[in-house]
């Protein structure tokens, strides 16, 4: 007779089953006793794919293997169906599109003006908001016509210079205006006596 267990065969793709967990270590044994190695996991029995049969004859032409053929001579275009040519030495000269430019020029009266107008906040309060107003007028001229960057700094500098013109004419009226004031109230108070 043949020793057969009860328990069924597992089913393909079913997971296989669980191994027993080890002994527990007997208290005081020393040194603890090893655990009992575990069998390898057993994978499922995969389906095996049916095998291709092999491409019919004449079905795939056979790969065209001839005597090379020799390169067209530099210059020449590639005879229709044969294949480029590698190795040739590329046309010399500048590459149209590629790279960076050179970075444009900055107008230089644009940046007199900025300059000069904020100057005129610093050192130079009336006749920098002068220099800073007419560079700025001009620079905005010439960026119509040359194609130069500046056209924001020649902006700043006329308007700061616009500014500063304006705060230096309000300062000097407002300085008129007290010794106008300062002087009729001196002169209706009369002499000072005691």
């Amino acid at each position: 007779m043949s020793d057969t267990s009860s328990t069924p065969a597992p089913e393909p793709g079913a997971n296989p089953p669980v191994p027993p967990a080890p002994p527990a270590a007997q208290p005081g044994a020393y040194p603890p006793a090893a655990p009992a190695p575990q069998p390898a996991p057993q994978a499922p029995p995969a389906a095996q794919p049916a095998a291709y049969p092999p491409p019919a004859q004449g079905a795939y032409p056979p790969p065209a293997y001839g005597a090379p053929t020799t390169p067209a001579p530099y210059g020449s275009a590639p005879a229709y169906g044969s294949a480029p040519a590698y190795g040739a030495a590329p046309g010399y000269g500048a590459a149209q599109g590629y790279g960076y430019g050179a970075p444009t020029k900055t107008n230089t009266l644009a940046i007199v003006s900025l300059i000069a107008s904020i100057s005129s906040f610093v050192i130079l309060p009336f006749i920098g908001s002068i220099v800073g107003v007419i560079t700025g007028h001009m620079s905005l001229k010439q960026l119509k016509t040359s194609g130069e960057q500046g056209r924001g700094m020649a902006l700043a500098g006329t308007i700061v210079g616009w500014v500063g013109l304006g705060l230096t004419l309000l300062g000097i009226v407002a300085m008129i205006l007290f010794f106008v004031f300062s002087f009729a109230v001196y002169s209706s108070t009369g002499t000072y006596s005691s």
